[in-house]
């Protein structure tokens, strides 16, 4: 159902908190040693999902969410399942609507109760602007109980079709589909830079990484600039990714950051998965298995070359 604004305030307003634990015992990491991921010893992706390869122990992930990021756990627990990968376990989902993650410190005690059990491998951010302190508070809090733990921020999508850093200022930018791909160039950066200022910095405190980033913002951005040039079949307008101003995504858009999510956490390639039911269920016939598999690339090919994701492209897509 398309969001109205009235909708959209109310979710502003409301701390709505779904919470479900399902802690799992956790299982070293398998797999080849000459090529790693960075983030926490799983092993180096491979450039297409192959029944024969050693497969990642799952992981208990714990979500920090707003709107733009609370549809992912569901359709990535269907990737993690078809990919072969056992004992993945949503350990909790904390929503609150339009929110900082320092919103979630004060305001949600469910997320600050998991990290304290120890049973957390890997607990996921989206915060809106940057600085956020709730960053640094949950990976001190998360550390102090599971030393082994890896934390995640998701850096969204120019939400209002504007810089991040401006999104709490609800400053509009062009309608989607007037913005040019010279503009989306620099359309996030602000937002983009002091995400990674704030891991980096996380990282040289703590000595070593703890802390990566989901490239959500350089994906959409690529992909737009894909819908730009007619490059994306499937996709006409920049609009159709979105289902309003503010940037609530559609079932592609949802898509494709499952597919991020998954390549980054898991350090594989989501290229091979099946349709999740997110996107199945829209039954747009131009959005088929070719379709599908074309947001894997892109979100595979995103993921390998950022660094601040963490993960090691395989020399033998080099």
């Amino acid at each position: 159902m398309k969001r109205t604004w009235c909708s959209t305030f109310i979710l502003i307003a409301v701390t709505a908190l779904a919470m479900t634990f399902t802690l799992e015992p956790c299982r070293p990491a398998t797999g080849s040693e000459s090529a790693t991921a960075i983030s926490g010893g799983i092993p180096s992706p491979t450039q297409t999902h192959k029944a024969s390869e050693d497969i990642p122990a799952g992981r208990r992930v714990f979500y920090a969410a707003h709107s733009l990021m609370w549809e992912v756990p569901a359709p990535l627990g269907e990737a993690v399942n078809a990919y072969g990968i056992k004992d993945h376990a949503l350990a909790g989902l904390q929503s609150l609507g339009f929110s900082r993650t320092q919103q979630h410190w004060d305001q949600g005690a469910q997320a600050k109760q998991a990290l304290q059990t120890g049973k957390v491998d890997d607990f996921i951010m989206s915060p809106m602007d940057m600085p956020d302190t709730g960053v640094d508070n949950f990976v001190a809090l998360g550390l102090e109980h599971n030393p082994k733990m890896r934390f995640f921020l998701q850096n969204n999508w120019a939400g209002f079709n504007n810089d991040g850093q401006k999104a709490r200022q609800f400053k509009m930018g062009p309608p989607w589909d007037s913005t040019t791909e010279e503009q989306l160039k620099t359309l996030n950066t602000e937002c983009e830079n002091a995400f990674e200022a704030q891991a980096k910095q996380i990282n040289e405190k703590y000595g070593h990484p703890v802390i990566f980033i989901i490239p959500t913002s350089q994906a959409n951005h690529k992909l737009r600039a894909m819908i730009i040039r007619k490059e994306f079949p499937g996709l006409d307008r920049q609009s159709q990714l979105f289902l309003d101003q503010i940037g609530h995504p559609t079932a592609p858009l949802v898509t494709l950051n499952v597919y991020l999510h998954f390549a980054t956490l898991y350090g594989r390639s989501p290229v091979g998965l099946p349709m999740p039911s997110i996107l199945k269920r829209v039954n747009n016939p131009k959005w088929d298995e070719s379709f599908n598999q074309a947001l894997q690339e892109l979100a595979w090919k995103t993921v390998i070359e950022y660094p601040y994701g963490g993960v090691k492209a395989p020399a033998s897509a080099k």
